[in-house]
């Protein structure tokens, strides 16, 4: 499918693009069934430890997160941990190997970065609970979690919404035109924990809510400040975020993890040294290509359990801002 000549310069002017029905629903079913499940089984485990008095299985995938934690937010918890793992990147399924390497979604990207193109290595799973502050996600741009010496290169975000998002339920904010001014100052332990760049220092101008439909796309620059605030409604706001780059910029695809240590020089580590990334497209030697559900699991469990060496950038603490 790829982007038009005029999807590509809204991009590049204001920092983002939503393509409307890029991807079938069909082709997000496997991915919806697989988290499903993961919510089914912790339902059901916490069941028999007594820990939940009810299953929930009338409830479906919109739902039924929200009923388990309507009774326990404990038992929630638990089984948010089970989808999130490390990070909130932890599912390394083949339904998710799938939706990152979608021809559809991945030709659009190519119009962005290029032909080789890099899975990076920060993907993450979203469930927004209703009225749980927690999932809030504060101001900020994905270049604050990398290294500073990739801020010039463009790592794609592509976010994906699971279920239809509007201004209650959660959906996105961004600043158009605001990636023109670089990295802003971030400040650790913001909102929930995030990175966080208070509103103050943000550039005046208006947010814009990206309200979009189950297979809709947004594609984000990593200089685009974003957030998204109280899920109001009554489901869940399920989405996932899927990072590209070009092979040119740093990655640490086919890197041993062991060798990400505080002797190393952060100027020839990836940019987010913590995950595994992960070749997606090579035109000259496909080979190279992770297409495997098996070599996609071993390649993110190696650099979970090595848990390689990341330096960060040093951001000040809100609460010591001044």
């Amino acid at each position: 499918m790829g982007l038009a000549q005029t999807e590509i310069a809204h991009f590049n002017t204001q920092g983002y693009l939503v393509k409307e029905g890029l991807l079938e629903r069909d082709e997000l079913r496997p991915l919806i069934a697989a988290l499903g499940e993961i919510v089914a089984d912790g339902a059901h485990r916490l069941h028999r430890e007594g820990k939940l008095s009810d299953l929930y299985e009338a409830s479906g995938f919109e739902t039924r997160l929200a009923r388990v934690y309507e009774e326990s937010e404990e038992a929630g918890q638990e089984i948010m941990k089970m989808i999130m793992g490390r990070g909130g990147g932890g599912f390394s399924g083949e339904e998710m190997l799938g939706l990152l390497r979608n021809d559809n979604l991945v030709d659009c990207v190519n119009d962005l970065v290029g032909p080789d193109i890099v899975g990076a290595s920060a993907y993450r799973i979203r469930p927004k609970i209703p009225e749980y502050t927690r999932t809030e996600v504060p101001w900020h741009q994905d270049s604050g979690y990398f290294l500073p010496h990739c801020d010039r290169y463009l790592i794609v975000t592509c976010w994906i919404p699971l279920v239809d998002t509007t201004v209650e339920n959660g959906c996105l904010y961004v600043i158009p035109r605001a990636h023109e001014n670089g990295v802003f100052k971030h400040y650790t332990g913001g909102h929930g924990g995030y990175l966080e760049i208070p509103a103050d220092e943000l550039p005046g101008r208006d947010p814009v809510p990206l309200q979009m439909k189950l297979g809709d796309v947004l594609f984000m620059t990593n200089l685009t400040p974003h957030a998204s605030f109280v899920n109001r409604s009554d489901i869940v706001r399920w989405s996932v975020d899927l990072r590209y780059q070009s092979m040119d910029a740093p990655n640490n695809a086919e890197e041993d993890p062991e060798s990400y240590t505080p002797e190393r020089d952060p100027v020839t580590m990836a940019c987010y040294p913590s995950e595994a990334d992960f070749v997606i497209r090579d035109s000259s030697h496909p080979e190279r290509e992770v297409r495997t559900p098996d070599a996609f699991k071993e390649l993110r469990d190696r650099f979970h359990e090595a848990k390689p060496y990341n330096p960060g950038r040093g951001w000040t603490r809100l609460k010591d801002r001044k």
